[in-house]
């Protein structure tokens, strides 16, 4: 089996205000550093839409509604001082949400070993009702429980290395006692939540403070401490990742100090506890990252360890 590359084909006309650090030039950075490694046996797919029954999995029609009805004809709306509608940004959020669907049925049914949904908007800040933190849709969430209600998966991970706290993640899955979702991140910084003692109803969410200016090696640590520990007890299915690559030390966003070797350790490690546990089954989707030499590269480290576990 190969690892399967999800890319959202409107993800480029989903457009931000010039100056904002969540840009169509992510997406053109982080293909240049693909396309220029020849990655053999990566299987390229266009991710499709999702339906809005798709998006009732989390979010209420309600919400729906609103985010259609506010979608500009032309130019951006802003929804908060962060968060920008244009005019191909629904279409841009459904592709990213149908690609981590369509990425979790690939590796569920065994036809992939593992996949990466290259996207944007990013989607691990949106609440169940609330859009925020460049955020519309919570994307990884959805697959996590479109792998629980459809594909099959009993128990699901979802591990988000996005040095910003999945809030949104959280808030979705707070009560799914069927997920188990795991946040390492900077703290104190945006958005402000993430301390341990927010648990979820029964222990189901634990989250992983890191200080500013703390580098690779403490997150090392507290993986091998605290996270693949609790993995074990939960033993999952299907992990899936949020995988935000602004904890790098290049980062204009945030004060971590991590490297792509970091990034790779820890897809490494992920995989290898998928392999045990869950027959390697690894489902990642890109959130955040705001340095466009350091976001290729370390998406490149990311895939290329993705790659080298499908073998």
């Amino acid at each position: 089996m190969a690892t399967w590359l999800f890319e959202n084909p409107f993800a480029q006309d989903h457009l931000t205000p010039e100056g904002h650090p969540e840009q169509v030039a992510r997406i053109a950075a982080i293909k240049a550093h693909l396309d220029s490694l020849d990655f053999v046996g990566l299987e390229r797919h266009a991710a499709p839409l999702a339906t809005e029954e798709d998006l009732r999995l989390c979010h209420p029609q309600a919400y729906i509604d609103q985010l259609k009805a506010a979608l500009p004809t032309q130019g951006q709306v802003a929804l908060d001082g962060d968060t920008f509608l244009s005019p191909a940004s629904w279409q841009a959020a459904l592709s990213g949400v149908g690609g981590v669907i369509a990425a979790t049925d690939a590796v569920m049914e065994g036809r992939a070993k593992n996949a990466f949904v290259l996207t944007r908007p990013p989607g691990h800040h949106a609440e169940t009702a609330t859009a925020m933190g460049f955020c519309l849709f919570g994307s990884v969430a959805i697959g996590a429980k479109h792998a629980l209600e459809r594909a099959g998966a009993a128990r699901v991970a979802v591990i988000d290395f996005d040095v910003h706290h999945g809030n949104g993640t959280q808030d979705l899955l707070w009560d799914e006692t069927r997920a188990l979702f795991v946040s390492s991140h900077q703290m104190p910084l945006y958005p402000g939540s993430g301390a341990r003692g927010e648990r979820g109803v029964a222990g189901n969410i634990l989250n992983v403070p890191l200080p500013p200016n703390s580098d690779g090696a403490l997150m090392q640590q507290a993986y091998l401490r605290d996270v693949f520990p609790r993995l074990a007890e939960f033993a999952p299915d299907l992990i899936l990742i949020s995988a935000g690559f602004d904890a790098h030390q290049a980062d204009p966003l945030a004060n971590l100090n991590w490297d792509e070797t970091d990034f790779a350790w820890l897809t490494r490690e992920i995989c290898a506890f998928a392999e045990t546990q869950c027959a390697g089954r690894v489902v990642s989707a890109l959130e955040g990252g705001y340095d466009l030499p350091s976001l290729g590269r370390s998406v490149a480290a990311h895939v290329t360890e993705l790659m080298e576990a499908s073998k």
